[in-house]
Parts: C-alpha cells; structure tokens; sequence
C-alpha cells in the first residue's frame, strides 16, 4: 500500500494508516511526509512502514509491535514511551530521543540532539536499546532507569560528545556505552565510569550489528575501538529530596 502525505493533514495521515493496519497492511510506504506528527503512536502490530521525509514530533509513541523505517531525518521525542517494535532513521534527529522508552530499538544513523535517552526505563529484563550513529548533545541519558544506549561517535571529529556536558545526570538505571573516552567534567554526579566487561560487549556487537545491518557500515571497523561503559552509582539519587 502507498499513501502520498503531500499536504495531508496529521490527523489524516494516522488515520489513514490505522484503517490499513486495521485492515491487515503488513508494508505501508508513505512519501511526502513532511512534519505530520504523532506517525505510528499507539499501533500494534507486525507491519513495516517505510516514510519518506521528515516525520513531526513524537514518532512512534506508545507504539508495541511496527517497524518504522525513515528515509530523512527526524524531529523530537521520536521513540516516546515506546514499548516494541523497531524505528530507523537514516539521517539525524532532534531532542528526547527514546523519551521514557519501555521497549523496542531506536537506530539513528547520524546524531542526535538533547536529552537522547532521558528516562528510557526497564522492566522483569525487558527494556529498549538506542544506537546513535554520530554524535549527542548535552544531557545524553538524563535520568535514565533502565535500557541500554549506545553513541558511537562516527562521523564526527575528534570525540562525538567532546562538548557534551551533564551526561547521565540522574542515572539511576541501564548503562550508557560510549565509542571513545570522555572527560570527568562532562559527567553528571551519580555516573560511573568503567571498562565494559564480556557481558557488555555481547550487548555491544549484537547492537552495532543491528545497525551495520541497517545503515551498510562494517561492524569489525566500529568495534575495532576503545569503548567505555557510563553506569549509575545510585539507585536513588535524589531519594533525599522526595523521602524523610
């Protein structure tokens, strides 16, 4: 099935796209998008749909089962509150990407904005993985509480997140793996900072395979690198502000 989104209102487009999921669609190819929001919120169901342009804001929310696949850039909170399914996006995007994400993988091929990861969460081992291909801004997984989310710094000079600053102020869950070191100044007060042992790693391979997969970069080049492993130090470190 084929939707031309050329002028076409949000409401419209997800409208649209709900009656051919609801009817069975397994692959919806939607061109012209051009900032329609809330594409894919809430579906639930094994489809592919490949959107050409640039999707609006809150890309993918609450979705369970869908495999989004952007062929442009994205804009913010793509991810938001996810709880399955797969979204790629074959360029950058913008701020709060995976915002309070339960499930599911995010593949950025470029960078991402602010805020990437904030409050990506876990639950009984289910939990959602971010890669980002190129780099991210200042409070790279704020608050985060579970999940695992991956920077890898390609396409960029020097370190991607040399001018990163607050990174995972607020952690209290998951792990961060960056490609490259960082500075101590750059973290948040409740991060930790270690060498990934050969659990992480597993986590590290099968996640850049995924994306190598996706984005037709050598995965044997990227993993041929340093990596470092950002965890919390606290499960609760703002307990005090909240309980006597």
């Amino acid at each position: 099935m084929e939707i031309d989104a050329r002028r076409m209102a949000f409401r419209d487009l997800n409208t649209l796209l709900n009656q051919a999921v609801g009817q069975g669609a397994k692959h919806i190819t939607v061109r012209n998008v051009n900032g329609q929001r809330y594409i894919g919120t809430n579906l639930n169901a094994q489809v592919t749909i490949d959107l050409h342009g640039t999707p609006g804001n809150d890309l993918g929310a609450f979705m369970s089962g869908p495999s989004l696949i952007i062929h442009g850039n994205g804009q913010d909170g793509v991810g938001n509150t996810m709880n399955g399914g797969e979204i790629v996006i074959h360029g950058h995007t913008g701020d709060a990407l995976g915002l309070a994400a339960r499930g599911g993988t995010i593949l950025v091929r470029d960078s991402a904005g602010y805020r990437a990861g904030i409050h990506m969460k876990e639950y009984e081992g289910k939990g959602p993985t971010v890669v980002v291909g190129g780099g991210a801004q200042d409070f790279l997984g704020e608050y985060m509480a579970g999940g695992t989310l991956i920077v890898l710094g390609l396409m960029t000079r020097g370190s991607a997140w040399s001018r990163a600053r607050f990174v995972g102020t607020g952690m209290h869950g998951g792990a961060i793996f960056l490609r490259g070191p960082i500075e101590s100044h750059q973290l948040g007060k409740e991060v930790g900072v270690a060498a990934p042992d050969d659990r992480d790693f597993c986590i590290i391979r099968e996640a850049i395979g995924r994306y190598s997969a996706q984005f037709g970069t050598n995965a044997d080049q990227i993993l041929d690198a340093d990596f470092v492993k950002l965890f919390p130090l606290y499960l609760r470190p703002y307990g005090r502000l909240y309980a006597y």
